[in-house]
């Protein structure tokens, strides 16, 4: 990524490796790398989850926590000598729907964020539309907004990657000899 302004969506399955893979964009980009974290510790596998990512970054990092005000912090954070790590934007709209606050309206917030960013972002997000239909309307609407979100950040970002088995595969820019009707 270097010192010219990049974003990138990192998506894939769980446990596929995307924030090993988001992580080591930022890390390589010769730029400050910044945590931006959205879970938050609701029971104690989750807060091992967090352990666990904090655990495998090095010192160099600098963590910021916010669960809700996302387009905001990455405003706040994101500068021409730093990267920004956005992980994950599923917590962060599991987040958003719990506080019954709009999802369309913090969606928009978050896209138009990431076009007056003035700064590299690297965004990492579950893709949970590759599976069965859920059973409940809850899980529904959820899978439906994270698919919805999903789809607006990729639209909005420069490049996507998604990770597959621990394998990054670009889907955007699309690659080269790509079939055009």
């Amino acid at each position: 990524m270097g010192k010219s302004m990049s974003r990138v969506l990192v998506i894939g399955g769980q446990r596929s490796g995307k924030s090993r893979y988001a992580e080591s964009l930022v890390t390589t980009s010769g730029c400050a790398p910044i945590y931006l974290a959205t879970a938050t510790a609701g029971d104690g596998e989750m807060a091992e989850r967090i352990a666990r990512h904090r655990d495998r970054r090095s010192g160099g990092w600098r963590t910021v926590e916010e669960p809700l005000d996302l387009a905001g912090a990455l405003l706040r954070e994101a500068h021409s000598d730093a990267v920004v790590l956005v992980d994950c934007l599923t917590l962060w709209l599991t987040n958003v729907m719990a506080a019954e606050l709009p999802v369309e309206a913090e969606s928009a917030k978050l896209v138009a964020a990431l076009g007056k960013v003035r700064g590299s972002v690297v965004l990492v997000s579950n893709e949970v539309g590759s599976g069965i239909i859920p059973a409940n309307a809850l899980a529904r609407r959820y899978a439906d907004a994270l698919g919805t979100l999903n789809q607006q950040v990729a639209a909005a970002v420069d490049r996507v990657v998604l990770i597959a088995a621990g394998l990054p595969l670009v889907l955007k820019p699309a690659p080269a000899g790509e079939v055009k009707l």
